[in-house]
């Protein structure tokens, strides 16, 4: 059995393996906290625990209060720099790419040159604001592996793959939603690997948290979720507290978890303990949740029952002991909402949002929900799961052809130049999956961010119950 202590095994004398691994209601008198895990001091670079993984023990109930009661002082103040987005690249979105943009949605640059119908997903910041962390998926086989490229753009540079021996431990193995620690000396990421369910459900058999350094080496395991729960359900879009010492997280389980076909945000210390469930299932959150610039708030989004990327969902905010869960967005609503995060001085956040008959954009609003503002209208772009960081816009080239290969480059729809009024909030359309995405589901992992299909009976089954919309 393979264990990772540290430095990555060589290629050649040995395979390297890894570790195998109703939004607005607010449901008066029942949003509680959900339950809480305790995993133990389990070592974070054993391949499987020993122990029996934790099962969650019931915490004090949350108590609703006014959203943005802070915990703590001010967050301290910060440079708001380039906006980090996930954009498609063309009409039919047969693939996407990474983006950047300034704070008021102008001057939208494509930073990754991904192969056609691939689908460059989930941009994080370094935090000196040089490098942007992703992931790319095949569009042969539906896996996800780590990859990072430059702010500025340029030479994309693959992490060196986790597994790729033929082992049991690196069947359908995948890598997805990287996050930079706060001091940038470690990458949390999700990986999900094994057999697909023979019962024929989709669901891949292991999904977890794990830890790495920038480069790829030191590679530990994080959550032990899956680990005797089988074909249970995903684990998948870390965040870190802003004095990297928790995590938060997203598990959505599957047909067969526990319970079925949910989802919810789980905080977790950096040593692998403290496993605690933040969100109520009944809420129904999910996605890459986002702490505020001081701590006291942890920013995320929930969705609906029934076809992933439904409208009826908002954004919402929550200590992160659980209490004071509060709405932002107004319920109920007829919009689809999408990932939200914090501008690096905690004045303001992001957030995809999508009208009906249009693609998703991305708005800006005050912490306490109000002054919401238009930033992009890039048509069919479906700019998604932003991130705000505080790198500076790259100095426009002087020479007139260098500024045109440079436009050549970005996306047809470039987002508008000033913010916009907020359009009505309305259904999106229904799109059919592209194959990639197809591919990513039937091994368990998480669609890219447009709506699907109401007839689609594999949206909520827990085929994909890592997905992050």
């Amino acid at each position: 059995m393979t264990r990772i202590t540290g430095t990555r095994q060589s290629p050649t004398g040995r395979a390297r393996t890894r570790a195998s691994a109703g939004a607005g209601l607010l449901l008066m008198g029942a949003l509680l906290t959900g339950c809480g895990a305790e995993p133990g001091d389990i070592p974070l670079s054993e391949t499987r625990p020993e122990t029996p993984a934790a099962t969650p023990e019931a915490t004090p109930t949350a108590t609703p209060g006014v959203v943005g009661a802070a915990i703590g002082g001010p967050a301290a103040a910060a440079h708001n720099g380039l906006i980090v987005s996930r954009a498609y690249t063309d009409a039919a979105r047969t693939g996407s790419a990474i983006v950047t943009l300034s704070p008021d949605g102008g001057d939208q640059r494509q930073v990754t040159q991904p192969p056609a119908r691939t689908f460059d997903d989930r941009p994080d910041w370094s935090p000196d604001g040089t490098t942007i962390a992703f992931d790319r998926t095949d569009p042969q086989t539906g896996t996800a592996r780590l990859w990072t490229v430059p702010t500025t753009g340029g030479t994309e540079h693959q992490v060196s793959q986790l597994c790729d021996g033929g082992t049991a431990d690196c069947a359908n193995e995948d890598e997805r939603a990287p996050a930079f620690s706060p001091d940038g000396k470690q990458v949390a990421f999700s990986r999900s690997w094994g057999a697909l369910d023979p019962s024929g459900n989709h669901q891949i058999q292991y999904s977890d948290l794990y830890l790495m350094s920038p480069e790829g080496t030191d590679v530990q395991r994080l959550t032990f979720l899956t680990n005797d729960k089988p074909y249970s359900g995903t684990v998948s879009n870390p965040s870190w507290s802003p004095d990297g010492r928790q995590l938060s997280f997203e598990y959505r389980t599957s047909g067969t978890g526990q319970p079925a076909g949910s989802r919810a945000i789980y905080v977790v210390s950096a040593d692998g303990t403290g496993l605690r469930q933040l969100t109520p299932w009944e809420l129904r959150a999910g996605d890459r949740a986002d702490w505020s610039p001081d701590g006291t708030q942890i920013l995320f989004t929930t969705y609906p029952a029934g076809p992933d990327n439904a409208p009826g969902g908002g954004i919402y905010t929550v200590h992160p002991d659980g209490t004071a869960i509060g709405a932002l967005t107004p319920a109920p609503s007829d919009a689809y909402y999408g990932t939200a995060a914090y501008a690096p001085d905690g004045k303001s956040i992001v957030f995809t949002q999508a009208p009906a008959g249009a693609g998703a954009d991305l708005y800006s609003m005050r912490p306490d929900g109000t002054g919401v503002a238009r930033l992009t209208n890039s048509t069919d772009k479906w700019l998604g799961r932003p991130a705000w960081g505080t790198a500076e816009a790259p100095v426009a080239p002087a020479d007139p052809t260098q500024a045109s290969a440079q436009a050549s480059a970005q996306p047809s729809a470039q987002a508008s130049q000033s913010p916009q009024a907020p359009q009505a909030p309305q259904t999106p359309q229904p799109d059919a999956q592209q194959p990639a995405q197809a591919q990513a589901q039937a091994q368990g992992q998480p669609p890219t961010e447009q709506p699907q299909s109401d007839s689609d009976p594999e949206a909520e089954s827990g085929s994909e119950s890592g997905s992050d919309e």
